[in-house]
């Protein structure tokens, strides 16, 4: 009986024990919201995402994709969004307000949502997170802050005009402190002068770089704040990439006090890249391995975060290495061992404050140290981050509740601390009178008993292997690879003022071959940063498949592409006055073009497209994407319809009608009908090119929010006066007294069936092409008329002048 109530007693102190050390379940700040859906979302990496509709503002309007297939879950969040079209505040109350968040902002562009721009502040206008943001791709953007000086996280979207603003997930929630901010981060260089302030507890952190060096990509699945850590392959130098990279599969011993799980994950600490020379070759200390990182905006100061871990000693005290930071001495004759509780394999990080870069770039480099010894030298690194330091925010910006807080959290932590150390005391006394045999019972396991290498087998690391084993670039000719050499001296090394454009799939600039060709070079890329703005490797093999195969004086030209160093280089033959839209409205609008040679760029644009839809040996090719920014003209204004990354190939003998896909597409072009159905057939494209004949007409963007409602779709508009009958009543001004009657007629009557409601409505590309030609004759017809009536009224010698003239009217260029 009283063995009985001393075990009673035992569990009843220890459960009031662990009662005092748990946190109250309401001090956690989390949110995680799929924006415009439904329906809750739930990845396969534990998060689920709920709808925002409870907390979305006013007025703001959800969109959901007819799309909602994904090949990873994190796209899963692409089905829907939220639109804002005037400036909208979500209101986040905060459980933990003195404390570190993460806020994510995931942009999962569909439809034409790419083509937003907007600014995100957070709790005042005054402190953007985002400046004139657009989304090319997909995107996420991730923020680390303390919010001190309010209970409420106050984001706004702000759409620029005319324009609008969207998100398709948001998520926030409380993080460990020693994740985010060190207080110990050493200024690199050591000198102070414009360097950011050591409290970085005042300023927002934006991520710009995350990399697991020497291994595979670390999916949010295997992290415990759900981030990625891409591979480093991109950023490194010759001498990096082809250091030898190993792997551990022992115990990860995290320190007491240093870095934790939530610092980084162990299959971070797991890898990394060491010296791959010959340990009785003493040169080695003369070499760097170094990794170069572009930062997009180089007014701000970064925090450089290095992590280590010594898995590749055999002993204490063997290891020793100097760190440099853009050329600076960062760190010299680093000892993992001694900083790491002198034990291997026990992770370490190291942070830095940077001032701003005037290159945009910035350069970390190990290198042995000289109290190596030259049979040991080597040097490591096992991953890197890198954060832009914000301004001071909005939300902390009274330093007295800063103090306050920081005070408190001090108390708490001791007082934790104490709690803490009483209750291990407690536990090994219980232990201990519970007997030899329990103790033996439960012997130390190793944390990595259950683990197993985390396999490559991520979108960055297939792509890799794709390319470079099975690639369908492969099927190509190979005459149209393009050495990464050649492509760096046409573009004078991808210099910016040869940039002359930039899309879905990247940056465009303008080059010249060895040979004197002059191209337009369209660069993507694998990660993230500014020069990869992307919409995926379908695109770049799709473009390469295709353009490979055709040949058609209105269709672009593929020169070439290049695959090497993880690059996505597209090469075109270079198409001097760009894009039809240029040249018909918008910032950029050159020197007006006629109605006649209007006509001859609409009747060039049908014949290549109907080249695609009926002469080319792939069978039928639908684009997908028409519209007047993918239709190019050259110096003699013929028209070249480019772009064919969305583009799908039907076969040579295919007896179905459709090809059931996920909808792609630009706002105002896309075929409600396949936006339906999710069926595509070559009447989508027809769909898409009465949107542009229209277009061509009235000179004027397809969706334009800044008219009257009634007016903003410029399809639906058009139709409405089409079927008065007066559709001269929104033909641009430009225009004036050159568009005759029975031209615009025809014209008006081809719009209206290519806009048809119904697919099998719908005219042929081939139809088309033929009313379109017959319209351009109908001008040149009624041109010679008026030429012909007008010298009625002259002197004889006057007539026979303008006589002569008007039976060459037709074949002249009207200026």
């Amino acid at each position: 009986m009283q063995k009985l109530l001393a075990t009673n007693n035992l569990t009843l102190a220890t459960l009031l024990t662990l009662l005092l050390l748990l946190p109250p379940a309401t001090t956690t700040t989390s949110y995680f919201l799929s924006c415009g859906s439904s329906a809750p979302v739930e990845l396969d990496d534990g998060r689920a995402f709920s709808p925002d509709s409870h907390l979305s503002p006013d007025p703001s309007l959800p969109l959901s994709s007819p799309n909602n297939s994904a090949a990873h879950s994190p796209l899963l969040l692409s089905s829907s969004a939220r639109l804002f079209f005037r400036p909208s505040t979500y209101s986040l109350p905060l459980s933990t307000p003195g404390g570190p968040h993460l806020l994510r902002l995931h942009f999962l562009p569909f439809l034409n949502l790419s083509s937003a721009t907007f600014t995100v502040s957070a709790n005042a206008a005054t402190f953007p997170l985002l400046s004139n943001f657009s989304a090319p791709g997909p995107l996420l953007k991730e923020f680390f802050f303390f919010a001190l000086a309010s209970p409420l996280l106050r984001l706004s979207f702000l759409p620029s005009s005319p324009s609008f603003a969207f998100v398709s997930a948001i998520e926030l929630f409380s993080v460990p402190g020693r994740c985010l901010f060190s207080p110990s981060a050493a200024p690199v260089p050591a000198s102070p002068d414009s360097l950011p302030p050591d409290d970085l507890s005042a300023h927002v952190l934006e991520t710009v770089h995350r990399l697991n060096v020497g291994g595979p990509t670390v999916t949010p699945r295997n992290d415990t704040l759900w981030r990625t850590w891409t591979v480093d392959d991109a950023f490194a130098d010759d001498a990096a990439r082809t250091a030898r990279e190993v792997s551990f599969s022992g115990r990860i011993r995290y320190p007491e006090g240093g870095a934790t799980r939530e610092t980084a994950p162990e299959s971070v600490y797991r890898t990394a890249r060491e010296m791959d020379n010959n340990k009785g070759n003493s040169t080695s200390r003369n070499f760097n391995l170094t990794w170069t990182l572009p930062v997009s905006d180089s007014g701000h100061g970064h925090l450089v975060r290095l992590h280590f871990c010594d898995i590749v000693s055999k002993a204490l005290n063997e290891l020793y290495f100097d760190i440099y930071i853009n050329g600076y001495p960062a760190s010299m004759d680093v000892d993992l061992s001694s900083q790491a509780s002198y034990s291997l394999a026990s992770p370490y990080y190291i942070d830095f404050r940077l001032r701003s870069s005037p290159s945009a770039t910035i350069h970390v480099s190990v290198r042995p140290s000289a109290r190596s010894l030259p049979w040991k030298s080597n040097a490591i690194l096992n991953g890197l981050e890198i954060m832009k330091i914000r301004g001071v925010a909005a939300f902390s910006n009274q330093q007295k509740e800063k103090k306050s807080y920081t005070k408190a959290m001090l108390e708490l932590l001791l007082g934790c601390s104490f709690v803490a150390s009483a209750f291990l005391i407690f536990l090994l006394t219980v232990f201990r009178w519970r007997g030899r045999r329990r103790t033996k019972q439960a012997p130390v396991r190793s944390e990595s008993a259950a683990w197993s290498p985390l396999p490559a087998s991520s979108y960055s690391r297939l792509m890799e292997l794709t390319a470079a084993t099975s690639s369908p670039a492969t099927n190509a000719s190979l005459t149209l690879k393009v050495p990464f050499s050649d492509v760096l001296l046409a573009t004078k090394n991808f210099d910016e003022n040869s940039h002359i454009g930039s899309g879905g799939f990247g940056k465009v600039y303008r080059g010249v071959l060895r040979d004197g060709t002059a191209v337009a070079v369209k660069r993507g890329g694998r990660d993230s940063t500014d020069r990869g703005s992307r919409q995926g490797a379908t695109e770049f093999y799709a473009e390469i498949l295709v353009l490979s195969r055709i040949r058609h004086r209105h269709l672009v030209s593929l020169v070439g592409y290049c695959e090497e160093r993880s690059e996505m280089i597209l090469v075109y033959e270079f198409v001097e006055r760009g894009p039809l839209r240029d040249h018909l409205y918008g910032p950029a609008a050159k020197p007006r073009l006629s109605w006649k040679r209007r006509l001859e760029i609409c009747v060039g644009s049908a014949r290549g497209l109907h080249y695609l839809h009926t002469g080319s040996s792939q069978g039928v090719v639908i684009h997908r994407d028409i519209k007047s920014s993918n239709i190019l003209l050259d110096g003699g204004y013929a028209a070249k319809v480019a772009d064919f990354g969305l583009s799908r190939s039907a076969g040579a003998h295919v007896d179905r009608s459709h090809v059931s896909t996920g909808v792609k597409g630009s706002f105002g072009y896309l075929d409600p009908e396949y936006f339906r159905t999710q069926q595509l057939t070559e009447k989508s494209d027809v769909y898409s090119f009465g949107v542009v004949l229209l277009e061509v007409l009235c000179a004027r963007p397809v969706i334009d929010r800044s008219l009257p409602w009634e007016e903003v779709n410029l399809a639906e508009w058009g139709m409405k006066w089409q079927k008065k009958g007066l559709l001269r009543r929104i033909v641009d001004p430009a225009l004036k007294g050159e568009v005759d009657s029975e031209s615009l007629g025809k014209f008006g009557e081809t719009v209206e069936k290519c806009l048809s409601k119904y697919g099998v409505d719908r005219p042929t590309m081939g139809e088309v092409l033929w009313n379109l030609e017959y319209v351009l004759q109908l001008h040149e017809s009624a041109a010679s008329r008026e030429a012909a009536e007008d010298c009625s009224n002259g002197s004889l010698e006057i007539q026979e002048v303008c006589s002569t003239s008007a039976q060459n009217n037709s074949g002249m260029a009207t200026k």
